[in-house]
C-alpha cells in the first residue's frame, strides 16, 4: 500500500496557475501525469463562447490527458464565493443555465464527474430559503448528471477560510448527499472527502473514512498546516489513503494544494514519476 497504489488526477485550478489555462494540461502531462481536474475556468460566465469550450478541449486532448472531475459554475472561486446554488437571483440562475454546458463539455472528454459547491449564506435572506433552492437546485443537477451516468459531488469547505459556508463538516455534507438521493431516488449524489479542508475543522479523519468512505465519490488531498503538498505539514497522508483503499475506495484522489514559492512542476518530489500514471 502507499502512494503508488492510489490513482492520482492533478487539479489544474490550484496547481500550474503560473501558467495560461491552455497551457495547464500539457503541463500536467509533462510532469508525468494522465488525469487532470478543474475548477469551472470561466468564473465570469456560467455559458461561454463554444469557441472557448472547444479550445479548452483541444488543449486537454492534445496533451493527452483525461478530464475526470468538473465543477459546476460556482461564481467568483477562486475570490470570495464557494458556490452559486444556495444563492437566490442570478446566481442561482447562473448554475442553472451551466448544468447542461458543464455536462456536455465533460461528457465531450469523457468525464460525468461534478463538484456542485453550495454557497455562502446571504445576509438578510432567511437560511431555510438558501437551504430549500440548493436542494432544488442539487436535484436539477442530479437528474441532468443521471441521465449521463454521472455522479454529483458534494463538498464540506473549511470554517477559517469559509466562515461564510454552511457545508463545513463531514456529517453536514452526507446530510446533504442522503437528501438529494432521497429526492430523486438515483444515489448519484456523493460526497467529495477534501482531507484538507475536514483537517482544518479539526475532524477526526479515520472516523470520518470510517463513517463516510461508502458514500465517497471523490478524494481530494494537500497536507495541513499550509495547504501544501504532501510532507509539508503534519498530516499523515499516505496513511489515511490506505485506510479508504481498505474500506472500499477506489476512485481518484485529486491533488488540490498549493506549490509554494517554485514552479508546480517542482511540486511533485514526493510522488515517484512512475505512480503519477494512472493505472
Amino acid at each position: 500500500m502507499g502512494f503508488a497504489d492510489q490513482r492520482f488526477n492533478v487539479n489544474l485550478s490550484i496547481l500550474f496557475t503560473e501558467l495560461p489555462l491552455l497551457e495547464r494540461p500539457a503541463a500536467a502531462a509533462a510532469a508525468g501525469f494522465s488525469a487532470v481536474e478543474l475548477w469551472w475556468p470561466w468564473i465570469d460566465s456560467p455559458t461561454p463562447e463554444q469557441s472557448e469550450l472547444d479550445a479548452l478541449k483541444k488543449a486537454i486532448e492534445d496533451a493527452g490527458v483525461r478530464l475526470t472531475g468538473l465543477n459546476f459554475y460556482a461564481g467568483q472561486l477562486p475570490g470570495p464565493d464557494r458556490g452559486a446554488l444556495s444563492v437566490p437571483g442570478e446566481e442561482s440562475e447562473k448554475f442553472r443555465a451551466n448544468i447542461d454546458v458543464a455536462i456536455a463539455f465533460a461528457g465531450s472528454l469523457g468525464c460525468t464527474t461534478f463538484n456542485a459547491l453550495y454557497g455562502n449564506r446571504v445576509e438578510g435572506v432567511d437560511p431555510a430559503e438558501q437551504d430549500a433552492l440548493a436542494l432544488e437546485n442539487l436535484v436539477l443537477a442530479a437528474r441532468a448528471v443521471g441521465r449521463v451516468g454521472g455522479t454529483v459531488l458534494i463538498e464540506a469547505l473549511n470554517r477559517p477560510e469559509s466562515p461564510k459556508c454552511p457545508i463545513v463538516s463531514a456529517p453536514k455534507a452526507i446530510e446533504i448527499v442522503d437528501k438529494v438521493n432521497a429526492a430523486t431516488g438515483l444515489g448519484n449524489a456523493k460526497f467529495l472527502m477534501d482531507l484538507y479542508h475536514l483537517s482544518m475543522n479539526g475532524e477526526d479523519l479515520p472516523s470520518v473514512i470510517e463513517s463516510y468512505a461508502a458514500k465517497t465519490g471523490h478524494v481530494q488531498i494537500a497536507d495541513n498546516p499550509g495547504r501544501g503538498a504532501p510532507g509539508t505539514g503534519s498530516l499523515p497522508l499516505e496513511e489515511l489513503l490506505d485506510q479508504l483503499s481498505k474500506a472500499g475506495y477506489d476512485g481518484w484522489v485529486g491533488l488540490e494544494y498549493k506549490p509554494g514559492d517554485r514552479p508546480s512542476a517542482e511540486a511533485f518530489d514526493w510522488l515517484p514519476a512512475e505512480a503519477r500514471t494512472a493505472r
